[in-house]
């Protein structure tokens, strides 16, 4: 019996050495090339969703320190909007003491008081605007007349401070009322 077995085994030409048919192999590798291909089409998806995670983190990232920033001007803008209020509550303090020194009929006593008021509006930044003989600005000045000119180069320049302007950085907190000259009046 043994002998027929070894002539089937010889008859065989379907046989490989490893002992199984090259059907039972192409089968095999046929399953194996499908497994693969399901992994490498899972890989694909898993890429493809990580990148997704990826851009939304990133976004929500940009979000955040977008958002940090405007908390951050926003609050500067509160401060600044609140300094403003409280400088123009006493910008008209702050001129009658102006006024009555100028006339010399400051009491005594206080002209301590207007130097901390000075002071007090130096150290948030603010600044006087509208000079003499500087030019016409309407963004920092209130033109209230004129002053005719024969000087050309004279021409669109302030010629009188009625009542003086403040500004803190390039913001106007009150613009300088002024007169201007006007060439060929």
């Amino acid at each position: 019996m043994h002998d027929e077995e070894e002539d089937v085994v010889i008859e065989s030409d379907r046989y490989t050495p490893e002992g199984g048919s090259e059907d039972d192999i192409e089968a095999s590798e046929s399953r194996e090339g499908a497994k693969v291909a399901k992994v490498k089409k899972e890989l694909e998806a898993v890429k493809r969703e990580k990148q997704e995670y990826l851009d939304g983190w990133q976004r929500a990232k940009a979000d955040y320190v977008n958002a940090l920033k405007r908390f951050e001007d926003d609050k500067k803008a509160a401060q600044m909007s609140g300094m403003v209020k409280a400088i123009r509550a006493l910008i008209p303090a702050y001129d009658a003491l102006e006024r009555a020194k100028a006339a010399g009929e400051l009491p005594e006593g206080f002209s301590g008081i207007a130097k901390q008021l000075e002071s007090a509006f130096a150290g948030f930044g603010m600044t006087p605007i509208g000079t003499i003989g500087e030019e016409f600005d309407p963004n920092k000045h209130e033109a209230l007349g004129t002053d005719p000119t024969d000087d050309l180069t004279a021409d669109d320049t302030i010629t009188a401070v009625l009542e003086p302007g403040y500004a803190i950085g390039d913001s106007v907190i009150r613009p300088a009322r002024v007169r201007v000259a006007q060439f060929g009046e």
